[in-house]
């Protein structure tokens, strides 16, 4: 997946379920519907992130998430794990991959049981070395996050997944801001990932609307992951910047138009360019003339179309005469030059 032609489009369901596996699937039909080429969950429970306390280190603050205890917030949040395999089933058959990060070595093993094609890493975990080894391990493809990390961080976690046994990766320009400010985007991390780690870079997006995954596509990025929810008006944590279907749909077709048209570096003309380049202009006599009548501005103009000579031979006419009898409206060439 990961040296794939086609630009990759991820539809992250998150904690859009709002607990239902029903609602679940629904975003599963609606993510293949909507053009995505996978879908992509997360394999944790409140207990494998952190325990229930309420003091101030676990509280909250300054998020969409204010005041709720991360113990609280990620049990409403997960996706139960008995659901997982169910649901990578139902996208499989609709055509698209299906696969999830892990946040602790069981959910590894958990995902390995489920053979996925590929593990996800959180920006968050990036800096979790422990886990990077266990998932390097597994020998599959990764897709990392960068949000929050240093570009040292990077090459740490990068070195680890590659040292235990990572061979095709792809590292995602990510701002870990819940919505995120296109200004906060800069894009044009994405190729420095991918030449400074010589792996594919994309972006995991998490500004409102699409106008900076599609701009994420023009400077290369070859994945692109977007939160997906049926509705934002249905409510759940992830809810406020996550891209409804008719978004989603429309921001699949402008990638796939970007995509056509980075093409690659070419002066070639193409048909429709070789069609238009009869409305160049060129010189063509613009009075009628006698053989024998010397070439002036008013008798010879560099004009529309483009079938005379091209407009930079005119200061050879300097002093030339017309060979022979010319109408106006003839395009100019050398056998009326004497």
């Amino acid at each position: 997946m990961l040296t794939a032609e086609n630009l990759y489009i991820i539809a992250e369901i998150s904690a859009n379920h709002n607990g239902s596996i029903e609602r679940a699937e629904a975003i599963v039909r609606a993510a293949a519907d909507a053009g995505a080429d996978a879908v992509k969950l997360q394999t944790y429970t409140a207990d494998t992130m952190t325990i229930p306390c309420d003091n101030e280190y676990f509280r909250i603050k300054g998020t969409l998430w204010e005041g709720k205890t991360l113990h609280d917030l990620y049990q409403e949040a997960c996706t139960p794990w008995e659901w997982q395999p169910r649901l990578k089933a139902l996208a499989n058959d609709l055509g698209m991959d299906c696969f999830s990060t892990p946040f602790d070595a069981t959910a590894v093993d958990f995902l390995e049981n489920m053979d996925v094609p590929c593990h996800k890493v959180a920006s968050f975990e990036v800096v979790d070395i422990p886990l990077l080894k266990k998932i390097g391990s597994t020998g599959k493809p990764v897709i990392m996050s960068t949000g929050m990390a240093s570009l040292a961080e990077i090459d740490e976690a990068v070195s680890t997944l590659r040292e235990n046994g990572t061979q095709e990766l792809a590292l995602l320009k990510c701002t870990s801001a819940y919505p995120a400010p296109p200004e906060e985007a800069n894009l044009l991390t994405i190729p420095h990932l991918a030449q400074a780690f010589n792996c594919v870079a994309g972006l995991s997006d998490h500004t409102l609307g699409s106008a900076v995954a599609v701009g994420a596509v023009a400077v290369g990025a070859r994945i692109i992951e977007k939160h997906f929810t049926l509705a934002r008006a249905d409510g759940g944590p992830d809810s406020a910047f996550s891209m409804e279907p008719d978004e989603f749909r429309q921001m699949v077709r402008d990638i796939r138009t970007v995509e056509k048209a980075l093409g690659t570096v070419c002066y070639d003309l193409t048909p429709k360019q070789r069609e238009s380049k009869v409305f160049r202009r060129s010189l063509f006599v613009v009075k009628d003339m006698e053989a024998g009548e010397m070439f002036t501005e008013e008798n010879v103009r560099s004009i529309r179309p483009g079938y005379g000579l091209p407009p930079r031979f005119a200061p050879l006419l300097h002093g030339k005469k017309a060979s022979q009898k010319i109408v106006k409206g003839t395009p100019l060439n050398f056998a009326h030059i004497s």
